[in-house]
């Protein structure tokens, strides 16, 4: 379960941090709250994948998935550079996180 809510809390922090694209510099109540909403509920289980696997594996892949998301989104959605190097260093990123899964001792 600990692997299912880190997964869960790095999408929730893709959320997050998308979100705060529509605050409008938290001058948007909706999208703030719905920001803020997803802050807690991705710090709410990151803690709970903190019972059982390592801390620097957990942040490590809660980061890792919520760059690579934010930044594809980012792409897909509001027209930032895709280009090649862009994509390949996403590639590691994503590698990266698999390898700490699979080496966790966890």
């Amino acid at each position: 379960m600990a692997w299912f809510f880190l997964i869960l809390a790095g999408l929730t922090e893709v959320g997050w941090a998308v979100g705060m694209k529509y605050t409008n510099g938290f001058t948007r109540v909706l999208p703030s709250l719905a920001t803020l909403g997803c802050i807690a509920l991705s710090l709410f289980l990151l803690s709970l994948s903190l019972k059982t696997i390592p801390l620097g594996t957990a942040y490590a892949v809660w980061t890792g998935i919520g760059a690579v998301g934010t930044a594809l989104l980012g792409m897909i959605f509001f027209s930032e550079p895709s280009t090649v190097g862009r994509v390949v260093c996403l590639f590691v990123i994503v590698v990266g996180t698999i390898g700490l899964k699979i080496f966790s001792s966890e």
